[in-house]
């Protein structure tokens, strides 16, 4: 449901106005936009981006955000908005700061060499080393200055910008936590950046990065680069690396990105909440989750009971009582004083039939609850079952 929701907003969203100024909708007035410009040095020339603030940041004073930085300009801010704002419902993403950053030469800025083959504009390209150095020592420097940011960044582009992204990543590794390249054209100057990627991978033995690579139905000679780059990357994976690889049958060039859109950032940001297919059965991994969720947030975010509670009633659901019980121990060592981990492992211990125990958990969970507790009628309701099933 989540998915077909958020692809009719992407669908509705297609059909929008292009410029920034669509949005001016109701929904988008709460956005606080910020155009900044201002002289390059290294560029030597007038830079301009547009930032994109939370909804909440003129409230929350205190708080701090990951930030995207999107190649070519506020155009895509609609549509990356309603994605975010999908995921962000769920709690399945931050909110964040976006910074567009709007196109003066493209070509030149984003392709790290000067093309020579044929198939594109032979001698067009040639200056991404020195648009790395605008983002890296002028660009960066005035947002986290300016704005409340952490240390998560992410940088996004599509086409040409995605060939800048995994450049970036190659020649910085540490500069963004994640790379999201969509429909990257790496048949440029024949292959150069599919090259440069793949060598990068095979000199890195550990990758603590998130990287996603999508591809409609380029033909040659953009497919077989990217094939084979996917095919280096796949021999050559670091450790640690989080990476993600969309193909799209049907999907023309340009469209590739409001095709991967939702895919890109559904599985960057981790959920505020831990789902059962995500946890691997180590009691630690819990902890090690969120961590994660709290390092790409920017705050410090733990388990909530509810969570540690879902992921003990699968157990049980799967006849794996042991885990089942072993969890819902943890839950109770992390939330003692709250009356629904007590019920949770009291559900285990009544599923296996070991009553005694179950009764003892449940009459605890009595105790640290009241009439108004939501789940009180459930106490009290399993308590009298327990009751019976002891005196049969």
């Amino acid at each position: 449901m989540l998915f077909k929701r958020i692809t009719l907003t992407i669908l509705a969203c297609l059909f929008a106005s292009s410029s920034i100024q669509a949005e001016s909708n109701e929904e988008a007035k709460n956005y606080e936009l910020k155009v900044e410009k201002f002289e390059s040095k290294v560029l030597k020339e007038e830079r301009e981006v547009v930032v994109q603030l939370p909804k909440g940041y003129a409230e929350n004073l205190d708080k701090k955000y990951p930030v995207i930085y999107r190649l070519d300009g506020a155009v895509y801010l609609p549509i990356m908005n309603a994605v975010l704002e999908s995921l962000q419902s769920e709690n399945a993403a931050p909110e964040v700061i976006i910074v567009a950053i709007e196109n003066t030469d493209r070509f030149r800025d984003l392709f790290p060499t000067a093309n020579e083959d044929p198939y594109g504009p032979v001698g067009y390209g040639g200056g991404g080393a020195n648009f790395l150095s605008f983002i890296t020592t002028e660009l960066i420097p005035m947002v986290e200055n300016k704005y409340r940011v952490h240390d998560f960044r992410v940088i996004a582009g599509g086409s040409a910008g995605g060939v800048f992204g995994l450049y970036a990543l190659t020649q910085n590794p540490e500069l963004f936590n994640a790379v999201i390249a969509y429909s990257p054209a790496v048949w440029w100057n024949y292959g150069a950046p599919a090259k440069r990627t793949v060598a990068f991978f095979k000199s890195s033995s550990q990758l603590e990065h998130y990287i996603y690579t999508s591809i409609g139905n380029e033909p040659a000679p953009m497919r077989p680069y990217y094939d084979d780059m996917i095919l280096g990357m796949r021999a050559n994976q670091p450790a640690g690396l989080r990476w993600v690889n969309d193909a799209y049958a049907g999907v023309r060039h340009n469209l590739v990105t409001a095709a991967s859109i939702f895919s890109a950032y559904h599985n960057l940001f981790f959920s505020a909440y831990l789902r059962p297919e995500q946890f691997d059965g180590d009691i630690q991994s819990i902890g090690k989750y969120y961590d994660r969720v709290s390092q790409q947030r920017g705050e410090k975010l733990e388990a909530p009971e509810w969570v540690i509670r879902e992921l003990g009633y699968h157990y049980v659901r799967s006849e794996n009582y042991d885990k089942a019980i072993e969890l819902f121990k943890h839950d109770i060592a992390k939330y003692p004083e709250m009356p629904d981990p007590y019920n949770g492992i009291a559900y285990g211990y009544e599923q296996m039939g070991e009553y005694k125990k179950a009764l003892e958990s449940i009459n605890k969970a009595l105790e640290l609850s009241t009439p108004q507790h939501d789940g009180y009628q459930v106490y009290t309701d399993r308590q009298k079952r327990l009751h019976d099933l002891l005196n049969e």
